[in-house]
């Protein structure tokens, strides 16, 4: 079970974002796709689960091409990928359960019985039994991502995409939800897809790490790797030298 882009172009009318962006994550491993703040980080995000499609190109989930898909075969799609939004996406007036359980109640023959359980099961693995009754409201920030993670696990996805998770965290808290993208991978088996400019992050949590940079991938490879890469471009990034990316 993968997903891949292969080739994938995409321009909203002149502005060219993503030319030609290829990049693989692979079965049960955590892949982090690095960029600066509008690179295209989050366009690419969005075409693995089927919300954009692209120009050019082709997006790959577990062999099936996601733009070639009718809307009850995204349907399919969409149960199988977990998706982590940036500031957790949570309904104000809906209780943390009934959040949590939202996509179980689209499953047709769930049983009441069975969601609460599943939401249950979810609050739990992210740490957060007995807080089903809560608002979004009484929730501190690191919490509101806590229930957006069990949001995306509760319909069991093969997948999960995490749009810049630890934005806006204190480095503790940080560092709570980068050990909860790492329980997902280990106790949950699931395929990882991380965007972040967040460095010290994607170090402790992906397995490979690829840049975007300028619409393609600029680097793709390990932890270790990136740090030992002599392209000027990466190491500016993780650096924070924009200087190197002038020189000559």
């Amino acid at each position: 079970m993968s997903i891949e882009l292969q080739g994938v172009h995409k321009a909203f009318g002149s502005k060219k974002v993503l030319r030609g962006f290829s990049v693989v994550a692979r079965e049960g491993e955590t892949l982090v796709i690095l960029g600066q703040s509008g690179s295209g980080k989050s366009v690419a995000l969005k075409h693995m689960v089927g919300l954009m499609v692209p120009d050019r190109g082709s997006v790959l989930v577990d062999g099936r091409d996601a733009s070639a898909l009718d809307r009850e075969g995204l349907y399919e799609l969409r149960r199988n990928v977990g998706y982590v939004f940036q500031f957790a996406a949570l309904f104000d007036s809906m209780t943390v359960a009934e959040n949590v359980g939202m996509g179980l109640r689209r499953i047709r023959g769930l049983a009441g019985a069975e969601i609460r359980s599943r939401v249950a099961e979810s609050l739990a693995l992210v740490e957060l039994d007995g807080y089903g009754d809560r608002f979004p409201s009484e929730l501190s920030g690191g919490q509101r991502k806590r229930i957006g993670i069990a949001r995306a696990i509760a319909t069991r996805p093969k997948h999960l995409l995490y749009d810049e998770p630890t934005t806006g965290l204190d480095p503790v808290t940080k560092t709570v939800i980068d050990r909860l993208i790492l329980k997902m991978r280990d106790e949950l088996g699931v395929t990882g897809v991380v965007i972040t400019h967040d460095i010290a992050s994607a170090y402790r949590i992906g397995d490979r790490l690829a840049m975007l940079h300028e619409g393609r991938c600029r680097f793709h490879g390990s932890a270790g790797e990136i740090r030992r890469s002599e392209d000027p471009v990466v190491r500016g990034f993780i650096e924070g030298r924009p200087e190197l990316w002038e020189a000559p």
